[in-house]
């Protein structure tokens, strides 16, 4: 087929264009990058080749090699794994087919600093292919897949287009050739020495032979030494001769016992699984003996990955069994919620063939997967205050989100979920130490939702809690709404909503209920369409009015969250609660009793409504019509 020439999608010319134009503060990583995606390519194979041996074609050794040439200024690095047919080349080389993208390209767009981009945010979204171009101003790949005829090369200089042509290749496999750039790059690649440091630092744990043909010295035969009559050498001992090496250990480091791993060996073998460039917050290594067998090397991050709410982001347990590759997105092994965890199990008695049908319904994966989720909470609470909050900060939604998910769980997860609360000064507080600090006549664990913490803190809703000093849990995360729902009490105290139902800290009397009678079905009147019912408030003490909720009913935020995720919602109508003693509502009452035609009386009764919806950061229909009757009652007023 003659030579093609295609544009880039939209979302990769612009991702080009960003790292064309931008460095890292570590060039190196373009390399951690390429035979990250090598060792892929082989695990493919391997995993094919169990049930299509013939994928194999008679080859030896699996394996990724780099050969560089100071003269053409080239690096190559080429693999004999699964290859790449013609469409794959398109959809891999040409698209990025991830929702994540925006997201990617506006994280480094935010992370560059100068001309520095954050060099973790590559490997978050399944992009490294392209760091090649960090280094590069042309990359060709030659790539044809196992057991298919037809090769294929892709050749781009990044500026967003790429070509496409048949070619001859004898293995599959994949080749990519970088024509390294001439000048502005900080170390020379094609330098063996760097090359054998970048691949010891960030590539030692691949699991195949990282080869390249290198310059050694070997001591010449006995037979070409030349020697004096002593028989001493007076000549050259030795000479230098080229051939292949390995340049990283392929150490299986999840099945080396702990005390003979390093933590900057434990760290490598994160970045390298991971490509988090920071280093991890904790770990477990572990080797279980008993009716199943299997080692595991969990590792929990420190920092929450870019896409780590996207639905499309792979979870980050990589299973094996005997030491092979099975597959590196096991869902089987770790709930949704803790999907962040990274890592490698290894089970020995797993059959090598296993499909996800089977490891859905394999009782020793679910035996390992019950383990490892014990072993990962238990980490969890054995961190130290500190520590766990900078924890929680970065993935308490995740979470939370555990405690609707995971009812086997559920007591262990509600010990470590931490609300911000009305007394806390911005700390986190557990449940436990809440339901310590309750005051001797608190039945309750008291808790309101919504959108920010200020306006939480600040809620009318609270004023009469605050009164009788009662702590409330202050919840700003959308998962908060499902948490409670799925969380009726904790350690035999039952969570109540701040702003559905009646709180029953305060009685108000029955002469007072008469004389605000026949005030309150007036206004009852006026607002029907937009209130279930409006009545004197026990929850208030210095504002002058809020909307409450059914005990059994929807919260505003829940409302709010249903609506923005695009369902339809029908009307909620809630109770309108009036402070009974401020003076705003005692003189609108006032006025009321005298003329109860006065034409402004309306306004005023919509106006007790807007206040309550502003209260709780909302939204009122006509924002201008109630800063007119703002202005005009307070004209009035002075």
């Amino acid at each position: 087929m003659s030579k093609e020439t295609r544009q880039f999608e939209t979302e990769v010319q612009q991702l080009m264009n960003l790292i064309v134009n931008s460095l890292y503060s570590n060039e190196e990583i373009f390399l951690r990058e390429l035979i990250s995606n090598a060792s892929d390519a082989i695990d493919k194979l391997r995993f094919e080749a169990q049930t299509h041996t013939e994928l194999l074609e008679g080859e030896g050794e699996l394996h990724i090699r780099i050969a560089p040439d100071s003269e053409t200024k080239t690096l190559v690095i080429s693999d004999n794994g699964i290859g790449m047919t013609r469409d794959e080349v398109v959809e891999n080389l040409g698209t990025i087919a991830k929702s994540g993208t925006a997201a990617f390209m506006k994280a480094m767009e935010e992370s560059k600093k100068g001309d520095a981009i954050a060099p973790e945010l590559i490997g978050q979204f399944g992009v490294g292919f392209y760091s090649a171009f960090i280094v590069a101003d042309k990359v060709t790949v030659e790539t044809r897949k196992a057991g298919e005829g037809e090769a294929v090369r892709w050749e781009s200089d990044g500026l967003g287009s790429y070509t496409l042509e048949t070619c001859a290749k004898k293995e599959h496999g994949t080749t990519i050739t970088l024509q390294l750039k001439a000048e502005g790059l900080e170390e020379d690649f094609t330098e063996e020495w760097a090359i054998k440091r970048v691949v010891k630092q960030h590539s030692d744990f691949v699991a195949y032979p990282v080869i390249m043909n290198v310059e050694k010295t070997e001591p010449l035969p006995d037979e070409e030494i030349i020697k004096d009559a002593d028989g001493k050498p007076i000549g050259e001992t030795t000479k230098k001769v080229r051939a292949d090496e390995t340049l990283n250990s392929m150490k299986a480091i999840w099945a080396t016992p702990k005390s003979e791993v390093t933590d900057e060996e434990y760290d490598e073998f994160y970045r390298h699984i991971s490509h988090d460039w920071n280093s991890p917050l904790d770990k477990i290594h572990m080797k279980f003996e008993g009716t199943t067998e299997y080692d595991a090397l969990l590792y929990v991050p420190s920092k929450a990955p870019m896409d780590m709410y996207y639905s499309e982001k792979k979870t980050g347990i990589h299973l094996y069994c005997k030491r092979v590759f099975i597959m590196d997105d096991c869902t089987e092994l770790m709930p949704e919620y803790l999907g962040f965890i990274k890592g490698v199990v290894d089970a020995s008695d797993l059959n090598l063939n296993v499909s996800r049908e089977i490891l859905q319904q394999n009782r020793l994966v679910r035996n390992i997967r019950k383990n490892l989720v014990k072993k990962v909470l238990e980490l969890f609470s054995k961190m130290e205050k500190e520590t766990y909050a900078g924890f929680f900060d970065e993935f308490g939604p995740a979470i939370k989100s555990g405690i609707p998910m995971d009812h086997d769980n559920r007591d262990k997860l509600a010990k470590l979920i931490r609300y911000k609360t009305t007394k806390s000064d911005g700390a986190y507080v557990s449940l436990e130490e809440y339901v310590a600090g309750m005051k001797e006549d608190q039945e309750f664990i008291y808790y309101i939702t919504g959108e920010d913490l200020v306006s939480l803190a600040g809620s009318p809703h609270l004023e009469a809690l605050k009164a009788k000093d009662y702590e409330v849990l202050l919840m700003s995360d959308p998962v908060d709404e499902w948490v409670v729902q799925s969380l009726p009490e904790f350690d035999g105290k039952k969570l109540k909503s701040a702003e559905m139902g009646d709180l029953d800290l305060t009685e108000v009397d029955d002469d007072t209920k008469e004389a605000f009678k026949n005030f309150m079905e007036y206004l009852q009147k006026q607002l029907d369409e937009e209130i279930k019912e409006v009545k004197l408030s026990s929850r208030l003490k210095d504002s002058v009015s809020c909307l409450s909720g059914d005990a059994l009913g929807m919260s505003a935020y829940m409302e709010k969250i249903m609506k923005a995720s695009g369902q339809e919602m029908p009307k909620q109508k809630r109770v309108l609660e009036l402070n009974g003693d401020h003076p705003l509502v005692v003189a609108v009452k006032s006025l009321f009793e005298k003329d109860a035609g006065n034409p402004v009386l309306p306004d005023h009764a919509q106006l007790l409504y807007d206040l309550a919806i502003i209260s709780e950061g909302g939204r009122v229909e006509d924002p201008a019509l109630f800063s007119k009757r703002v202005g005009e009652l307070m004209a009035k007023a002075l």
